[in-house]
């Protein structure tokens, strides 16, 4: 992994440059789409889309959202991401994506559809380098942001990651087109 002091912001500019990365709303984090599938299911979602997915610390975190499909995560570069998935039969689960996997960390990692999601740098990294892939493909109207309180009302014993996972105006809708 690459820390060497002062080259951390150099790293990401990188990145978001070499990667065509851009702020994704609502959720956070820098993204781009890198795949989106010719074949459309009715109604002209794409049968598939994959992204790169950027997440930087302190601040930089993907917020508990839901999809109606299930996405698969893939971990390429850089610290390690903690996950949480909050299943809709009240289960909670903690997941680390990172390189060591003789320590548990996954590779890759799926979130069922309807699980709701957030992501962050573990505590002490700096940045990570993740992609997803989903079937069927992303579109606007898949994505529900999580309201802080309506989570922490149905799963009380992850309040604490609710709320460093969730942000004022992260229970919106995802804007056309993303």
């Amino acid at each position: 992994m690459i820390h060497e002091e002062g080259r951390v912001e150099a790293i990401v500019k990188r990145l978001i440059d070499i990667l065509g990365l851009e702020p994704l709303p609502v959720e956070g984090g820098y993204f781009r789409q890198s795949y989106r599938s010719k074949a459309a299911l009715t109604g002209g979602r794409p049968a598939a889309t994959a992204i790169y997915f950027l997440l930087t610390a302190p601040d930089g975190f993907s917020a508990l959202h839901r999809l109606d499909a299930d996405e698969l995560f893939h971990f390429y570069l850089g610290d390690t991401v903690e996950s949480l998935f909050l299943y809709p039969d009240g289960r909670m689960e903690h997941m680390e994506l990172g390189q060591d996997i003789l320590s548990g960390q996954k590779l890759q990692a799926l979130c069922p559809a309807g699980t709701w999601q957030g992501h962050r740098i573990k505590p002490g990294g700096t940045w990570a380098l993740i992609g997803s892939t989903m079937a069927p493909g992303f579109s606007s109207d898949c994505f529900t942001g999580g309201e802080r309180t309506a989570l922490m009302d149905s799963y009380p014993e992850a309040s604490g990651l609710i709320a460093e996972l969730t942000r004022p105006g992260s229970d919106g809708a995802m804007p056309e087109g993303y």
